[in-house]
């Protein structure tokens, strides 16, 4: 999300719970996390976030990556038979190819709206993907300057490359933009529990808690839109 010249991604981890990631050569870390990429998608941010209960979840998305919380999203919503809307944004697409290897035999996989996001990965212009019951759209676009909804967004996934690889993602000036594309009530969600995030979010007008981490790490961050 900077930039910098795109580098593709490297090797595919194999992570504790049998979910794959793989390594960003641009940030010289993982896309999901190690200790499950899996887990972190499930507990971070589609439970952390309460799209695992809301009736119709409205999910926009700060770095799509590999996938891996839009499938977790996906087969969330197919098990309980509720519609999804989902809109991403993702400037350093990786190649479709390693989309499909890391969710080879994972949830949400078999999914037609998964099987239409490989077949349109690479095309000019956005990405759409409409099937029954899930409508998503993946802007290949800068954040900083991205035209974004505004009071939309029923959970929003904050999920870049760490702060301390990829700054740019966590500045005031982008969180205080993300937190008014949340509907009110709306749950803004991360991995990071950085002080300068939970500064960041508080200074946007969200009510911050620190809530326990996915395996392997201790904290993660909920923030609402009052």
């Amino acid at each position: 999300m900077t930039d910098a010249d795109p580098s593709p991604a490297g090797a595919i981890l194999l992570t504790p719970d049998g979910s794959r990631t793989a390594l960003s050569v641009r940030y010289g870390e993982a896309y999901g996390s190690r200790h499950g990429a899996a887990a972190q998608a499930r507990h971070v941010f589609v439970e952390g976030s309460g799209t695992h209960a809301h009736p119709g979840p409205r999910v926009l998305e700060v770095g799509f990556g590999l996938g891996v919380n839009f499938r977790a999203t996906l087969a969330d919503g197919e098990r309980r038979g509720v519609p999804l809307e989902y809109l991403a944004y993702e400037l350093d697409p990786a190649p479709a190819s390693v989309l499909r290897e890391v969710a080879a035999g994972g949830e949400g996989a078999a999914h037609p709206a998964w099987a239409g996001v490989l077949a349109g990965w690479g095309a000019p212009g956005p990405l759409r993907v409409e099937v029954p019951g899930v409508s998503l759209t993946v802007r290949f676009e800068d954040i900083r300057t991205a035209d974004l909804p505004r009071d939309w967004a029923t959970a929003l996934y904050l999920d870049g490359f760490s702060p301390a690889r990829n700054p740019e993602v966590w500045t005031p000036e982008v969180v205080g933009r993300l937190a008014l594309a949340l509907a009110p009530g709306g749950v803004l969600t991360t991995y990071s529990a950085a002080g300068h995030v939970r500064r960041a979010l508080t200074a946007a007008g969200l009510t911050v808690e620190r809530r326990p981490g996915p395996p392997g790490k201790r904290e993660h961050l909920r923030a609402v839109r009052p």
